[in-house]
């Protein structure tokens, strides 16, 4: 059994302070100077770096018991999201996932598809309103703004449109508080009573308190709202016949809140970005469209003939996808292509570096629907590819996510083309997902107005 070698790193840090400056040059460099399998330190932490897809495939599914989320950044996910299934473990997690499974079933999330157009033409109106010379649009901020409307009513219905201003406010205030402290050597504990600390305390609350809420009214009342939280609420387990707590429901609502609408914003905006410098990708998507679609638009059933707007999707989060890297703690001594891998130690798979892996990817930095085209795609092993992560816990959400995607897709790009401000700055911000740190900023160019019956 071989011992895994790296790079050389600081003395003290390691190599946190260079993954933390530029941590898509440290790996790409470490991968390709060490191979397969790298050693990293991070302060006292061994990291093992795996890129190739059988090893991500051993670590996610064939031995993922041996591999847990008990990482520094799950547990600063856990101070917002509490015990949900993104940050859950052991027979707890798989009781939650096992209640929930049903409400993410593809024919459950497919009632959703509806309001996901009818909330995007409305966007799409307040542009009608705002376009023109000198008028560009943060796209990045638009499509955060969207899926959080989104997520906010396909999740909550009308419970929370009241307090939209105030869920929108906290959830960016948690999120960047998270992306901080990611980025960050030292901080001081939450309990130490810091301007940040205090903020941090005020939008979880003020979270909890709109959430908490609106699960005990609708607990009370019984009132249904044709929601993902009826689903939720009306989730048993099989087994004992038991529902969730009040505290179950609210950790997986927030899950969903946070998720749900920052990795689908993160999507969409690399899309539209990616689609103003191929414009023959973007030609030929409008192409598609028209054909499928005439003046109509887009809807569930349409989804299976838009096959292009898929892969266009699925294209951008190979190349930026929304979770870009993965850490799991490793339980007991383990043994990854000839490597020994030691308990105690961690594991890092990153889709962004597995994606660009010209052994999998030719031209691998290029920007290719048709890499995602059925005969394509039978070629690759499977997890060369794996932006919703794999095996049992794969994201319960990606059907939602994908089929939110291309239907926005779709809707925006009937009416719109969306054309890169010149010498706008595009920078990525590689936190806990891949945010675009300044923004995409756009010039939207009205290209027609469909009939929007369905």
């Amino acid at each position: 059994m071989k011992t895994a070698s790296g790079p050389r790193g600081e003395w003290l840090f390691g190599h946190l302070r260079e993954f933390r400056s530029d941590p898509f040059g440290l790996l790409a460099c470490a991968a390709s100077e060490y191979g397969d399998v790298v050693a990293l330190r991070f302060l006292n932490r061994r990291i093992y770096l795996l890129r190739r897809p059988e090893h991500v495939r051993y670590v996610l599914q064939d031995n993922s018991k041996n591999f847990n989320k008990q990482t520094i950044g799950y547990q600063r996910l856990r101070a917002i999201l509490g015990n949900g299934l993104v940050t859950s473990e052991g027979t707890f997690w798989l009781r939650q996932r096992r209640i929930m499974q049903p409400a993410f079933h593809r024919e459950s999330v497919q009632a959703f598809g509806g309001t996901m157009v009818r909330l995007t033409q409305e966007m799409l109106d307040s542009w009608e309103q705002r376009i023109g010379p000198g008028n560009p649009l943060d796209v990045a901020e638009e499509m955060r703004a969207l899926t959080l409307r989104i997520v906010s009513q396909t999740l909550l219905s009308s419970d929370v449109q009241r307090h939209a201003a105030t869920v929108g406010r906290s959830l960016d205030e948690l999120l960047e508080q998270v992306i901080s402290r990611t980025t960050t050597i030292f901080e001081l504990p939450r309990s130490v009573p810091t301007l940040k600390n205090l903020r941090f305390r005020r939008a979880k609350r003020a979270l909890d308190r709109i959430i908490l809420g609106v699960i005990a009214t609708r607990m009370r009342s019984r009132r249904t709202q044709g929601d993902l939280l009826d689903l939720l609420l009306a989730a048993r387990d099989e087994e004992t016949g038991e529902g969730m707590t009040a505290q179950q429901l609210r950790d997986e609502v927030m899950t969903i809140f946070l998720a749900g609408h920052e990795t689908t914003a993160n999507a969409l905006s690399w899309s539209w970005l990616l689609l103003s410098e191929h414009p023959t990708v973007a030609r030929m998507l409008r192409s598609e469209l028209t054909r499928v679609l005439g003046q109509r638009a887009p809807t569930v059933e349409d989804l299976p003939k838009l096959s292009y707007a898929g892969q266009i999707i699925e294209e951008a989060i190979r190349l930026y996808p929304p979770v870009w890297v993965l850490v799991r703690r490793v339980l007991a001594d383990d043994e990854i292509g000839d490597y020994r891998i030691p308990k105690n130690s961690y594991v890092m798979l990153s889709p962004y570096l597995t994606h660009r892996d010209a052994e999998f990817w030719p031209n691998p930095e290029g920007f290719d629907p048709n890499r995602f085209s059925p005969e394509t795609r039978r070629q690759l092993p499977r997890f060369a590819y794996f932006p919703f992560g794999g095996g049992p816990r794969v994201c319960i959400g990606n059907n939602f996510a994908m089929m939110e995607a291309q239907l926005v897709l779709a809707t925006i790009a009937q009416r719109f083309e969306l054309h890169r401000v010149p010498g706008s700055r595009i920078e990525i911000q590689p936190s806990v997902t891949l945010r675009p740190k300044f923004g995409i900023h756009m010039s939207p160019r009205r290209i027609g107005v469909p009939n929007l019956g369905t």
